[in-house]
């Protein structure tokens, strides 16, 4: 119970501090100052907000299923034990950064910021390398037998329809 406490602690100071926060807050402030474009249509504001509500719950989701299903964190030096295929992954393999992405659209609608359609672009390719050059071949590594199976059934970026029901689903 304690190691657990402490890997959500330390996954929660992470998704505030470190990647996440960094990409989701402290860039877009310092591009928009959070400041909304004056005279906005109140349905750019909800299609903004809603965005930004529908990207962070994967991200959220995930710092606990991390923790508790994985027995791990979110951090690359301590992940998780047992390979995490239930939840959003059953969906797709990368539901955190997809999250990332999609609140990060929502924030660039929301303050109509070329400046965050640009970094969109460069975080979803930094992401992209990062799942392709060290993530997926770690956890092939790592889970041998599980991880190919799963990653054949399950989309990288865009979301299944249907959840898998493969083991440990």
């Amino acid at each position: 119970m304690a190691a657990q406490r402490r890997n959500l602690i330390v996954s929660i100071l992470f998704t505030v501090f470190g990647g996440p926060g960094i990409v989701l807050f402290f860039l877009p402030l310092s591009m928009t100052r959070f400041r909304l474009p004056i005279g906005e249509p109140r349905s750019q504001l909800l299609l903004g907000f809603g965005l930004i509500a529908v990207g962070l719950t994967p991200g959220l989701e995930s710092v606990v299923r991390f923790v508790f299903v994985g027995r791990g964190a979110l951090l690359p030096t301590t992940p998780p034990e047992n390979l995490v295929v239930s939840g959003f992954y059953r969906y797709v393999r990368n539901p955190m950064y997809v999250g990332v992405l999609v609140a990060l659209a929502g924030e660039g609608v929301l303050f109509w910021s070329r400046g965050l359609v640009v970094e969109e672009v460069l975080v979803f390719i930094g992401f992209n390398l990062f799942v392709r050059l060290h993530e997926e071949p770690f956890l092939a590594r790592r889970h041998p037998e599980e991880y190919p199976h799963y990653k054949s059934h399950v989309p990288r970026w865009l979301p299944r329809l249907t959840p898998w029901t493969g083991p440990q689903a």
